[in-house]
């Protein structure tokens, strides 16, 4: 009896062992608290539940928090779940993390945002530089070629936002050499910060003409400053969307929304990381495509309906 016990405590400790005998794949995006995030997980639970897995979701309170995003991940790989998709906080912080998981035999998919090392199954995101320069062409015409832009942007490090920026910064260098761009600033995921920082554009250059804000917050920022001055003459294009962006396009508050899929990037990942565990081998990269959203096309039927918020909200409804 004593021999059998012996037994099982070494088979414990052995790596295959340590494997939980549910079939578990962790989703850690950057945070939880928007709706873009929630969609994402809905598509991440589609694809495990098509092969038979079930999602272990957790992400850090802050976006900005890639310590915590990193203990996440060690516990996921301490437990030897099946699979792990992430999006990385930090591309540069998170690069060790995801090297551990993969010297550990867990395929750790990377999304939304990149990370600073080859060792990930792949990595599946929107063509963020070409959303950046969506954003710049659609800037350039409704300016008319010429005026003062600020940007205001999520954080330095998030390799998804940089992107953006730099698609942004070229296009208008190459297109429209007529436009300046005064401002380039940070909201750090934080709201009144983003609207703190966009009144200083404001009040730093009152004939600005134009906004970019390349993220949810920074967005929802800088449009509480644009309508606290009531500043309708100030073009404003946002990356991503919530309910509210909607309204506010409606209303003429914004120009125009560039908008991803996170739908298909939770889906995609975890599908990702599915194939890899049966066998396959899965492509090193998916780019995703954005779209441009504007009064002119918001109702549009060539609008894929679930990159919209609410057809969001229901799917995060459905999944929860």
């Amino acid at each position: 009896m004593r021999t059998l016990l012996f037994f099982c405590f070494v088979l414990t400790l052995a790596p295959s062992c340590n494997r939980s005998k549910d079939k578990v794949i962790g989703v850690v995006p950057k945070g939880a608290g928007h709706v873009f995030w929630l969609t994402v997980n809905a598509g991440a639970e589609k694809a495990a539940q098509e092969s038979g897995y079930t999602v272990e979701w957790n992400a850090p309170t802050l976006e900005v928090d890639s310590t915590r995003q990193k203990d996440i991940i060690d516990s996921m790989i301490t437990r030897r779940l099946d699979g792990i998709a992430l999006a990385p906080v930090d591309r540069r912080a998170l690069a060790g993390t995801v090297d551990r998981a993969t010297a550990a035999g867990i395929p750790i998919a990377v999304f939304d945002s990149d990370v600073d090392t080859p060792n990930r199954l792949t990595y599946v995101a929107t063509d963020n530089r070409a959303g950046g320069r969506l954003a710049a062409r659609r800037m350039g015409e409704i300016l008319q070629g010429k005026g003062k832009v600020a940007v205001i942007g999520f954080m330095p490090g998030s390799a998804s936002t940089m992107d953006r920026e730099d698609g942004f910064r070229e296009e208008i260098l190459a297109s429209f050499p007529g436009i300046q761009i005064v401002v380039m600033t940070y909201g750090m995921a934080d709201r009144a910060k983003s609207m703190a920082v966009t009144e200083n554009a404001l009040t730093a250059h009152p004939d600005l003409a134009g906004v970019f804000a390349d993220n949810e917050s920074s967005a929802a920022g800088a449009l509480q400053a644009i309508k606290s001055r009531q500043a309708r003459q100030v073009k404003f294009i946002a990356f991503d969307a919530n309910e509210q962006f909607i309204v506010d396009l409606r209303a003429g508050w914004i120009d125009a929304l560039v908008l991803q899929d996170p739908y298909r990037m939770g889906y995609d990942s975890v599908k990702a990381i599915t194939t890899k565990l049966n066998g396959g081998t899965p492509a090193p990269r998916a780019d995703l495509p954005a779209t441009l959203v504007t009064l002119a096309n918001i109702d549009s039927p060539q609008i894929p309906p679930q990159i919209l918020p609410a057809f969001q909200r229901q799917l995060t409804q459905a999944t929860h």
